[in-house]
């Protein structure tokens, strides 16, 4: 991993740690700080590592191990969320509110969503391209029922 990306991995768990902290202690969080806050909670299994800072910044997760990355993990809920809340991309919203309706759990939901985003980032990356939000979608219609 190069300098650059080492930092803005530090920065990124930094800033997990710091508005569970925040939370912790009561503090007023930012809208964002609010929203990383309600995916910490869903995810108790999370907060000790969260807690212990050492830990977390150092700790590398390796996915050929069976191990998955606590931070993307969240960080992938994060992301449906400001894409629902943006409805970007476009018609994503809708078909949360549908998906939702046919579920009834938005966090089961947002994991069913979390693997089509992962897929098509997955797919971006390895192409050098930018992901297919055409793509992500139909994933997304697929999982919903709309297709």
């Amino acid at each position: 991993m190069s300098g650059n990306t080492e930092q803005e991995r530090e920065n990124s768990r930094r800033f997990f740690i710091e508005v569970w902290r925040k939370y912790n202690a009561g503090s007023i969080l930012q809208p964002l700080e609010s929203l990383i806050a309600g995916v910490i909670i869903q995810h108790p299994e999370y907060h000790n590592l969260l807690e212990d800072s050492s830990a977390a910044l150092q700790v590398d997760f390796d996915p050929d191990q069976g191990e998955s990355n606590p931070f993307l993990h969240m960080g992938l809920h994060i992301t449906i969320q400001e894409q629902i809340s943006a409805d970007r991309p476009a018609g994503i919203r809708e078909l949360y509110d549908i998906g939702l309706e046919r579920l009834g759990d938005p966090h089961t939901l947002e994991h069913r969503m979390m693997e089509c985003l992962g897929e098509v980032l997955w797919r971006a990356q390895r192409d050098q391209a930018m992901p297919d939000e055409v793509a992500y979608l139909d994933g997304v219609r697929r999982i919903v029922g709309f297709m």
